[in-house]
């Protein structure tokens, strides 16, 4: 597949993803559990500075702020008539910072809702997929991210409506480890997960979010080992702390990028940070796996 101009193909070299959103505006002012998309209407310059200090540390794959972009995420804060616009403009925002130099992702988080216990029915999670890929994609998303899913049939409808825009779409589930294995909050394993993601028209699979990156690279290994397609992790800084209110992540960018030649060796093709994680972690990332890089940093 083509990447930036340039021909790629799995072997050819580690592309670089961005680190965490969330924990980034909290540290700019947002408050805890207020929705960051809002910014990309009130903030843009602070939504845009966090895309172009992540383009400056070398990520070539930035995502949008639009993680909690669903209908049904934005109507919890009063926003679901800005559906749209919030999406289309979190895109552009991006866009507008990557100037071809990274590729813009969409992204889709969890709906918030339980598809299992009869919350929302498959038709309302595909029409409201559906309506924030399309959103995303006129706003000039070149690739959809599904994020952070747990519940595999909601993976499923979350990928089917991305794909229908004609966008490349990553699926990624987040899991902890127990004596069983590795599991989604939900139960679903790695195995199912990744069969279910690639019949519902992933390009890639993978993992985000969860435990702490210690605990992803054993991960990483079973994903690769279960498909010849792209992997794509974004592991956490450990486990978080609750101060003042708000979540901390004692984890540091250089014990961060201690797991990431594993992830390298492991076959993992695009690979970022998820909760604490920041600029400086991808620039660590970038020294410390610059020979396997497909893009250089900087």
């Amino acid at each position: 597949m083509e990447i930036l101009g340039k021909e790629w193909k799995r072997g050819d070299g580690v592309i670089l993803a961005d680190g965490a959103w969330g924990t980034e505006f909290l540290k700019r002012g947002l408050t805890q559990g207020n929705p960051a998309e809002e910014w990309n209407l009130t903030q843009p310059k602070e939504v845009q500075a966090i895309a172009r200090e992540y383009l400056a540390a070398g990520s070539r794959i930035i995502l949008t702020n639009t993680f909690q972009g669903s209908r049904f995420q934005l109507e919890r804060h009063g926003l679901g008539g800005k559906v749209r616009e919030i999406n289309r403009t979190g895109a552009t925002l991006t866009r507008d910072v990557c100037e071809g130099k990274a590729i813009t992702a969409g992204d889709i988080g969890p709906s918030g809702k339980l598809l299992l216990m009869g919350e929302v029915t498959e038709e309302e999670l595909f029409e409201a997929f559906q309506e924030q890929a399309e959103a995303l994609k006129e706003g000039g998303a070149q690739w959809i991210v599904v994020e952070t899913m747990t519940d595999i049939g909601e993976m499923e409808i979350a990928v089917k409506a991305a794909s229908s825009t004609g966008l490349p779409v990553v699926a990624s589930l987040t899991y902890e480890r127990n004596p069983t294995g590795y599991r989604t909050f939900m139960g679903h394993s790695p195995e199912d997960a990744v069969a279910a993601a690639l019949k519902a028209g992933a390009f890639c699979v993978g993992a985000n979010c969860g435990s702490g990156i210690d605990t992803y690279v054993e991960l990483a290994s079973v994903l690769r080992s279960l498909t010849d397609k792209p992997v794509w992790i974004k592991a956490n800084a450990g486990l978080p702390e609750l101060v003042d209110g708000k979540p901390r992540y004692r984890m540091d960018p250089e014990t961060y990028a201690r797991y990431i030649p594993s992830l390298a060796e492991a076959g993992v093709d695009f690979i970022g940070g998820c909760c604490g994680t920041s600029p400086a972690f991808i620039r660590k990332i970038a020294e410390t796996i610059r020979d396997h890089l497909f893009f250089l940093a900087g």
